[in-house]
């Protein structure tokens, strides 16, 4: 078994598109029409994952509950360095600021997307 995507409903596409492509580098693969809604595909550098993003016809006004049982998703970096300089000309800024998660050089750091969804980054050591 192979898991194929992750849903998540958003409450401004332009703004969700803007930050999954220009800052996580991620690619819209395809948009999907539906009775209510449109869907937007995104696939990762690799094409190894994907992301829907659900955009309702009939949005809440203040965006959707995330509810408790969410946690985040987790994306891999090169250089949280470069990436910083990225997400700072963007126009976006850190949840939790890089810090060194083991001790030995691995770093994560934490942001969120438009709808309030966190996103965890992380920066193996290569040996």
């Amino acid at each position: 078994m192979k898991l194929l995507h992750t849903m998540v409903r958003v409450k401004d596409i332009d703004a969700s598109l803007r930050f999954y492509t220009e800052l996580l580098n991620m690619k819209l693969e395809k948009k999907k029409r539906l009775d209510d809604c449109e869907l937007y595909f995104l696939n990762d550098e690799e094409g190894t994952t994907q992301l829907e993003l659900t955009y309702n016809d009939e949005t809440p006004e203040n965006g959707y509950d995330l509810g408790s049982g969410f946690g985040h998703f987790a994306f891999s970096v090169k250089s949280l360095e470069e990436f910083t300089k990225k997400l700072h000309n963007l126009g976006y800024e850190y949840l939790y600021e890089p810090f060194d998660l083991t001790g030995k050089g691995t770093k994560i750091a934490f942001i969120k997307d438009p709808d309030g969804y966190e996103i965890e980054l992380i920066e193996k050591v290569v040996w």
